[in-house]
């Protein structure tokens, strides 16, 4: 019996068909539901809550859309979960006048992910991706400790991943954080945010 592969798309395509419904993203031509769950929307409001705090608070030039799309190449658009961006250099992104989509890394200061149970891409896809547009800071916040054992360890537990563009080149360098531990960001240096407030941020 001959059997078809499923029908790939361009990110053309995507954003023609799919641009305004949040949850799915595009990798490889295929079709991606992030499946997004109440719990995660609150740590990422949490996330972007305190990011806007200290945005005002030191008069940065930042802003974080509500909605974004970030087009690694013909068939690969991803979603970020939150993402933010330098204002002055949005004039190097030729779409961002017409639409949310970004071609480069240029304007983008950080991106967060909020784990859901499709992991894989957040530990693994996404870090090569993202470093390789040459984004310097993304944070991989893992609330519930899903990711494999390669990435959080043994025993399983939250985590937040939170990866630094190494100088000169195009790797992340990593540093996990667990309960009663205070994350350190380079895009935020000022900030005071323990681990424990992100992953509390999904109770109820």
């Amino acid at each position: 019996m001959l059997q078809t592969s499923p029908k790939t798309i361009t990110v053309d395509e995507f954003i023609a068909q799919y641009g305004e419904q949040s949850q799915y993203e595009l990798i490889d031509g295929e079709l991606i539901d992030m499946e997004p769950t109440g719990l995660h929307e609150q740590v990422i409001d949490f996330l972007a809550r305190k990011f806007h705090v200290e945005i005002d608070r030191l008069d940065l030039p930042y802003i974080i859309p509500q909605r974004c799309l970030i087009r690694v190449s013909e068939r690969t658009a991803f979603r970020p979960d939150l993402v933010v961006l330098d204002r002055t250099r949005l004039v190097h992104e030729p779409l961002w006048q017409y639409q949310p989509v970004l071609t480069s890394g240029a304007a983008i200061r950080l991106i967060a992910e909020v784990v859901s149970t499709n992991w894989q891409n957040d530990y693994a896809r996404k870090v090569e991706d993202y470093a390789l547009l040459g984004i310097p800071e993304y944070w991989i916040v893992d609330y519930l400790g899903l990711g494999g054992r390669d990435y959080i360890g043994k025993p399983k537990q939250p985590t937040a991943t939170l990866c630094q563009l190494a100088k000169d080149d195009d790797y992340y360098e990593k540093q996990l954080f667990r309960q009663g531990e205070q994350l350190v960001s380079a895009a935020f240096e000022s900030l005071k945010l323990q681990a424990d407030a992100v992953f509390a941020a999904a109770s109820l």
